[in-house]
């Protein structure tokens, strides 16, 4: 798994459930988006994002989110799901996900999710906070060091 997720600064693991699957026989498509969602939060917790709403101003929202499936993944297996930053704009950055089958030793899904910085006391968007940026920058920059 490690070579198929080298470029992914965060990677988690989530065992598929026998429920994940849908009456064809492989996990249902709604559930790489769960998949997708559970990779986001890990990397949001990497970089102090993820602070109360009542007590943080300026938190992430999910603007945008895309899927491509790529290997049917079924029952018993396990994924590594990661997430990387591909772009970083000023009141925004898209995370690049990957979920990745232990068992077929290949990659099951890739997606694409936009994360607005959103000022929940206002309700609007807003800048991303620079000390954002920059814990995303270093996080980033810790995958070529490796």
């Amino acid at each position: 798994m490690q070579d198929l997720l080298a470029r992914f600064p965060v990677v988690i693991e989530i065992p598929v459930a026998w429920g994940d699957m849908d009456a064809m026989g492989h996990v249902n498509n709604t559930v790489y988006f769960r998949y997708f969602e559970s990779g986001r939060i890990a990397y949001f917790r990497q970089l102090g994002f993820m602070a109360s709403v009542d007590q943080a101003e300026v938190g992430p929202i999910l603007g945008a989110i895309n899927c491509q499936f790529k290997y049917p993944v079924t029952f018993p297996d396990t994924v590594s799901v990661g997430v990387r930053t591909v772009r970083l704009e000023d009141d925004r950055f898209v995370v690049e996900h990957c979920v990745a089958s232990h068992a077929a030793r290949r990659v099951a899904a890739v997606g694409e999710g936009v994360i607005v910085a959103y000022d929940y006391r206002a309700r609007k968007k807003a800048r991303l906070p620079d000390e954002i940026r920059r814990k995303i920058q270093e996080l980033e920059d810790s995958v070529t060091r490796r």
